[in-house]
């Protein structure tokens, strides 16, 4: 198992998870940006993420992948 984090960011702020995940690889990776994503933008009353950025790291402070949130929420109608 491996600790990642799950930062987001747009060109305003950054949010940085201090608690990160325990995942087994890259696609529990993946999978758990989703449900970040969706948890984040249900917690936070803005109109707009189009622009937020989700960042994952190792342990190390190694960025492995970064996924806009408009890959999780698809766009807006």
């Amino acid at each position: 198992m491996t600790q990642v984090y799950f930062h987001c960011s747009n060109t305003r702020k950054v949010f940085v998870d201090r608690h990160g995940a325990s995942v087994n690889d890259l696609a529990e990776a993946r999978d758990h940006v989703t449900r970040v994503v969706q948890s984040f933008t249900n917690e936070r009353s803005l109109d707009d993420w189009r622009d937020w950025l989700l960042h994952v790291s190792d342990d190390q402070g190694d960025e492995l992948f970064v996924v806009p949130f408009t890959f999780v929420l698809g766009r807006p109608h």
